[in-house]
């Protein structure tokens, strides 16, 4: 009788820790999949090699977007800016070397000194960055 009260607990808490199991592995998933969806937001390929050209041009869209740039890296291709207004925006932007042809941006912004997954803010700053190319490796002005 004790050994099946104890097989009987041993099968119960199998089901139990297997349940949770499951359940953590769709949470996993779940953040991963939304991870992975806000980096797709907050990340753009562009077809230059050349840094400088993208940092000058990230710095100029941030301005024309309102930003006060605070801080550039040059060297590692980071720029930091804020906006002030009814609330506080902070935004870093990366820009790096991809392949031999090409450059990885990536925008990260804070709203309020919380995270912003938000997709507006960052398709807004993409298509000022990408207008901004077009233009400036077209030559026109």
């Amino acid at each position: 009788m004790k050994t099946l009260a104890t097989i009987l607990w041993v099968f119960a808490l199998i089901i139990t820790t297997g349940g949770c199991q499951t359940d953590s592995r769709q949470q996993i998933l779940s953040v991963d999949k939304s991870q992975v969806a806000l980096r797709s937001v907050q990340s753009r390929i562009f077809d230059t090699s050349d840094q400088a050209f993208t940092m000058r041009t990230i710095i100029a869209t941030l301005q024309d977007l309102g930003f006060t740039v605070d801080n550039v890296d040059q060297e590692i291709g980071i720029v930091s800016a804020t906006k002030a207004g009814d609330y506080l925006m902070r935004m870093t932007v990366s820009a790096r070397r991809r392949g031999d042809d090409q450059t990885a941006v990536r925008a990260s912004a804070q709203y309020n000194l919380k995270a912003l997954s938000d997709a507006a803010p960052y398709q807004r700053f993409f298509n000022s960055l990408e207008q901004a190319m077009f233009l400036e490796i077209n030559d026109v002005h």
